[in-house]
């Protein structure tokens, strides 16, 4: 049965274990509504651009491009394994920015995003990608939160 509300589904993946609710649930929402399913990493390139372009720089991002690949491909996986339409996208810059243009420029319905739930000072210090995406998206978000890393 295919939806009309959800035909393209965005997860944002960083490859981490407190990340797999998301996951499931972006998988197990474009199997129910028939949606292409796009796992989207992004490289924050902001969060080392006072860095010095030099070897340094390139094995740093070398490091997450891998990571990226290895994020996605997990989520890829699953996806097969289900029988949905599947695509990886490999983003560049500041996460919750990125992730809204896409979604604006790709026709996303839902952008699904994981979160640790983290409150006080680690979330006033650190900033929540999943906080500035839903107060910013023109799309709806489903935030699904994880394993708090305690439980780890």
């Amino acid at each position: 049965m295919a939806s009309t509300l959800y035909k393209n589904i965005f997860i944002a993946t960083d490859g981490s274990k407190q990340n797999q609710n998301a996951v499931q649930h972006s998988i197990e929402l474009a199997k129910l509504t028939g949606a292409k399913l796009y796992a989207g990493y992004v490289v924050d390139t902001a969060a080392f651009a006072s860095i010095p372009m030099d070897a340094g720089w390139e094995m740093m991002y070398e490091l997450l491009e891998k990571e990226a690949t290895v994020a996605t491909e997990s989520v890829e996986e699953l996806a097969k394994e289900a029988g949905i339409p599947f695509e990886t996208v490999v983003l560049e810059g500041n996460p919750s920015h990125e992730i809204i243009e896409f979604a604006d420029n790709n026709s996303i319905d839902l952008i699904i995003l994981g979160t640790l739930g983290k409150t006080g000072l680690d979330r006033f210090l650190l900033g929540s990608v999943a906080e500035k995406v839903t107060r910013n998206s023109k799309v709806p978000v489903l935030v699904v939160r994880g394993d708090s890393e305690e439980e780890q």
